[in-house]
């Protein structure tokens, strides 16, 4: 998918919040991050069989770690904005591919994997840049798209340590749903601290084609 630089300025910047100190800070908040989600990614790959997944977003591996416990996920990968979380990555888990690129410019050819999912990055991308960054993960997949996401009736912007712009709760279901016809929902939900995640986080699970 192609991108107008006018409309994705503000893309731009955040992107580059995230790859300085502020990314930094954050990698150092969730060093341990993740750790009690395994239920959840076993029983998503028991019900999806997927032998090809990227995340979108990966930062130190929270989601990845328990991915790569899962024999029939054979070709694993993770893309990030901050170099720091993909130097750690690679250090916890390296038989896991793992690279450099923006969610709205993925360096990935059409229907490369069976599973391309985020959790909690599309709340980072702004209004104007959602679509391309919801396009790539489209683009990306042969079979199934998931969101994990902070979730709104409607776009709320939230302050986010400091930073305005930077947060943002929205339906993604309803969103992605209607920017792509062709995906069918196939499971819609929440997920919560007692699932390894933090409150308020929905999920939206979609089959492409």
């Amino acid at each position: 998918m192609t991108t107008d630089p006018e409309r994705t300025s503000e893309a731009a910047r955040l992107e580059e919040l995230w790859q300085g100190d502020f990314g930094r800070q954050y990698v150092e908040r969730n060093r341990s991050a993740g750790g009690d989600r395994g239920p959840f990614w076993r029983g998503l790959a028991k019900r999806l069989s997927p032998h090809s997944v990227l995340e979108v977003g990966c930062n130190v591996g929270a989601n990845l770690q328990h991915l790569d416990a899962i024999p029939e996920v054979e070709d694993l990968w993770g893309v990030d904005v901050n170099r720091e979380s993909l130097a750690e990555l690679h250090a916890r888990l390296p038989q896991v591919s793992a690279g450099w690129a923006v969610a709205r410019s993925l360096p990935f050819r059409d229907g490369w994997f069976d599973l391309v999912f985020t959790v909690a990055v599309l709340i980072h991308v702004p209004e104007d840049a959602l679509p391309l960054a919801m396009g790539e993960l489209v683009r990306c997949s042969r079979r199934h798209v998931l969101c994990v996401e902070y979730r709104a009736d409607e776009t709320v912007e939230v302050d986010y340590r400091g930073q305005h712009r930077a947060f943002f709760k929205r339906d993604y279901g309803t969103v992605l749903a209607g920017l792509f016809p062709e995906l069918t929902l196939l499971e819609e939900g929440d997920v919560s601290k007692a699932d390894g995640f933090d409150d308020g986080l929905g999920y939206w699970l979609f089959a492409k084609g």
